[in-house]
C-alpha cells in the first residue's frame, strides 16, 4: 500500500514533484500519432498499432498503459486522418481518452512533405479513494467524493518528413484542466491537482548501410512540461519542477523485416544542475510479417533507486500496415 500511495501522490501533485503526467513509451516511434496529430497519414496507407506498457514490474499500483492508434491518408495523400485511444491506470486513478486527428500535408518537391495537424477529443479522469488504506486514517488529500471528470481538449502539431529524415513539434493537449477542487487545508500551498500542457520534439533519420537491406535509424524524443510555466496565473501552478526528459534511440532495420534497437532515457537537468537522475536503459525488437502484421517487445532496465523494488518495465506491440507487399517492392517507408 505504501508504494501505491506514493504513486497516487505523484499523480495528484506533480506540480510540486519531479514527474510528468503523459505516459511514456519506449517504442514511441510505433505510436507517434499519440504525441503528434500531424503524423496522421504519414505512412501513405492505412496503419494501425496496439501497444501495452507495464511500468515497474512488481511495484504495486505502478502505471499500466494501453494505446491504439489508427491513421490513413485521404484525397490523394493531401489529407491525413487518425484516431487515438488511450487507457492509463496508476494506483486508484484511471484516465481514458479518445482523440480524432486531422493533418493537411503540403508537398515539398517529390519526396518531402510538411504536415500541419490538429486534434480534438475527450478525456475521462476518475479515482476511487475508498480503495486506499491510509496510514493516518484521515488525509485531506483524499477526502470528499471520488472525482469523475469529463475533460474536452485539443492539440496541434507540425511534422516534416522525407524518405530518410523526419522532425516534428507538437502539443497534443493544450487545455489545462483542474482535476480536483482546491483543498481546505491551511497549509500552503493549497492542495490542487492540475493537468499540464506537454510539448514534444522528435527528430530522426534512416541511413542506408547496405542499400535497403540494412538501415541505421537514430531518433530522439524530447518532452517538456514547464517551458511556459512563467506565464501561469499563480505561483502554485508555476512550480512544476518536471525535468525535460529525452529518449535517445539507436536501431537497425534488416531486410525491412527485423528491427532491433537500444535506447537511453534521462533528463537534460541531470547534465546541468544534478537535480534529476538517469531513468532507464532499454532494448527492443520488432518483426514484420509478410502479411503486413508487426509484432514487437521492449524491456527497460530502471537506473533509479526504484530498481531495488522492480526488475524494470516492459512493452508489447502489435501493428498492421495495409499495403506492406506493395511497399516492399516500390517505395519502402521507414517512419
Amino acid at each position: 500500500m505504501k508504494n501505491l500511495l506514493i504513486l497516487v501522490m505523484v499523480v495528484l501533485y506533480s506540480s510540486h514533484l519531479f514527474g510528468q503526467q503523459d505516459p511514456m513509451f519506449t517504442k514511441y516511434m510505433f505510436n507517434s500519432l499519440h504525441y503528434n496529430p500531424a503524423y496522421a497519414g504519414s505512412h501513405e496507407h492505412l496503419s494501425a498499432a496496439l501497444l501495452h506498457r507495464t511500468q515497474w514490474i512488481n511495484f504495486k499500483g505502478a502505471p499500466s498503459t494501453q494505446t491504439l492508434t489508427v491513421h490513413t491518408p485521404l484525397r490523394e495523400n493531401r489529407v491525413g486522418v487518425g484516431l487515438t485511444l488511450l487507457h492509463d491506470q496508476i494506483g486508484v486513478t484511471n484516465t481514458t481518452s479518445a482523440n480524432l486527428a486531422y493533418a493537411y500535408r503540403i508537398p515539398f518537391g517529390k519526396k518531402a512533405k510538411l504536415s500541419i495537424g490538429v486534434q480534438g477529443g475527450m478525456t475521462n479522469y476518475r479515482a476511487d479513494w475508498q480503495k486506499l488504506n491510509l496510514e493516518t486514517g484521515s488525509d485531506i488529500a483524499f477526502q470528499g467524493d471520488n472525482p469523475n471528470k469529463w475533460l474536452p481538449n485539443f492539440g496541434i502539431g507540425l511534422y516534416f518528413q522525407t524518405k530518410h529524415f523526419y522532425t516534428g513539434l507538437s502539443s497534443p493537449h493544450l487545455i489545462e484542466h483542474q482535476l480536483r477542487d482546491k483543498g481546505t487545508s491551511t497549509v500552503e500551498p493549497a492542495l490542487i491537482a492540475q493537468q499540464y500542457r506537454h510539448y514534444f520534439f522528435t527528430i530522426g533519420g534512416a541511413i542506408p548501410i547496405k542499400g535497403d537491406d540494412i538501415i541505421f535509424k537514430p531518433s530522439l524524443l524530447v518532452k517538456n512540461v514547464g517551458i511556459d510555466s512563467k506565464i501561469r496565473k499563480t505561483a502554485e501552478l508555476q512550480a512544476i519542477n518536471a525535468p525535460t526528459e529525452f529518449d535517445v534511440d539507436l536501431s537497425v532495420l534488416f531486410m525491412e523485416t527485423i528491427w532491433v534497437g537500444a535506447a537511453f532515457r534521462s533528463s537534460i537537468e541531470k547534465f546541468t544542475n544534478q537535480k534529476s537522475s538517469f531513468d532507464s536503459g532499454d532494448i527492443w525488437a520488432s518483426y514484420n510479417l509478410r502479411n503486413g502484421m508487426r509484432i514487437g517487445a521492449a524491456y527497460d532496465y530502471t537506473l533509479t533507486e526504484i530498481n531495488k523494488e522492480t526488475p524494470g518495465s516492459f512493452e508489447i506491440m502489435l501493428g498492421y500496415e495495409l499495403d506492406f507487399k506493395t511497399r516492399r517492392i516500390e517505395t519502402p517507408r521507414y517512419f
